[in-house]
């Protein structure tokens, strides 16, 4: 394959990180976004590059669209990305009744105002390229919602409609967006959640996924192979949902 420069947020989050190992495999130089840890990104841009890829990091706000449009102009003003994944997000539940507008707002504008505030500074020069691949890590709170999840899930379902209409735009300039779904990933976040009991009783493969697993679907829709899958949204759930 040709190798391309691929960004990814929220890149060394663990199902990040794992997509930025694997874009690396396939030849890419991956850029690393970092919102308020640029030293563990930095930690994996020069793991990536020990083992014979290129990788940077870089940090910017994605809820600043005027400050991340200005980092991202600078980065791509020479070399286009051609791959973008957007897996940037937070969690702050709470049932509705209790939440806040900050709690809100704060969910809402990383996962879905993120996605065009990185998006937009990058779509003239990818479509310029004739070539480009648009994945955004909605999850199956997105597609089922999930209780004490309200703002969460509205913002993952916002991903959803939003490369549909992006696929509709761009899809006769060689520029494809889908959306994966992550069912329960085995993280830190959710091991401290869930007993592996429970996982098990919940999910049809009795099982956390691996972020390996989200990663390889992840690469694969980046890939010149998947030139004719785009306006998409895939599960990666072991069934649940």
């Amino acid at each position: 394959m040709t190798p391309r420069r691929a960004l990814v947020t929220g890149g060394s989050s663990p199902i990040g990180a794992a997509i930025c190992r694997g874009l690396s495999a396939e030849g890419h130089e991956v850029l690393i976004h970092a919102h308020g840890n640029l030293g563990r990104a930095e930690a994996l841009a020069a793991e990536i590059v020990a083992a014979g890829g290129q990788a940077r990091a870089f940090a910017c706000d994605l809820t600043d669209i005027p400050a991340t449009a200005a980092v991202l102009e600078a980065l791509i003003a020479e070399t286009p990305v051609q791959v973008l994944v957007h897996n940037a997000g937070t969690h702050d539940d709470v049932p509705l009744a209790g939440m806040s507008e900050q709690q809100w707002r704060g969910v809402v504008d990383v996962s879905l105002t993120g996605f065009f505030a990185v998006l937009r500074p990058l779509i003239l020069p990818m479509i310029g390229t004739r070539w480009g691949r648009i994945v955004a890590i909605s999850s199956l709170s997105g597609i089922i919602g999930n209780r004490g999840q309200v703002n969460y899930a509205a913002a993952k379902a916002g991903l959803i409609g939003a490369v549909k209409s992006i696929s509709l735009e761009y899809a006769s300039r060689g520029v494809t967006a889908n959306a994966v779904a992550p069912g329960i990933i085995a993280t830190p976040a959710v091991d401290a959640a869930m007993t592996r009991q429970r996982i098990a009783e919940i999910v049809p493969a009795r099982r956390a996924g691996q972020p390996e697993e989200v990663a390889d679907l992840v690469c694969f829709l980046a890939s010149s192979r998947a030139a004719y899958i785009t306006g998409q949204t895939i599960s990666v759930s072991g069934g649940l949902g």
